[in-house]
């Protein structure tokens, strides 16, 4: 009959933690405006030239990537031996 005093004090502790941490208040990094920094670099692999990647060439030459902030390289693979052999001649 003692332990019930003791749970709900525990129960009540968390509760409150639980519910403090959910405040509104702003911090630092919510005020700032987001700067421009360097776009992200991405290298495509296809497998090899062909009319299902005509989006993405699409994309690339609209200037979508560029307004989401990545830099796209794109490579035809040429299979995994191709890849491996060359994989640092890439970076």
């Amino acid at each position: 009959m003692k332990k019930r005093p003791i749970v709900y004090l525990i129960t009540a502790a968390l509760l409150t933690l639980t519910v403090s941490g959910c405040g509104s208040e702003k911090t630092e990094k919510q005020t700032k405006q987001p700067t421009e920094k360097e776009p992200t670099k991405v290298i495509l692999n296809e497998v090899a030239h062909s009319i299902f990647y005509a989006p993405m060439y699409a994309a690339i030459e609209n200037g979508y990537f560029e307004d989401e902030g990545l830099d796209i390289t794109v490579i035809t693979g040429f299979g995994v031996t191709y890849l491996v052999q060359n994989k640092f001649k890439l970076r």
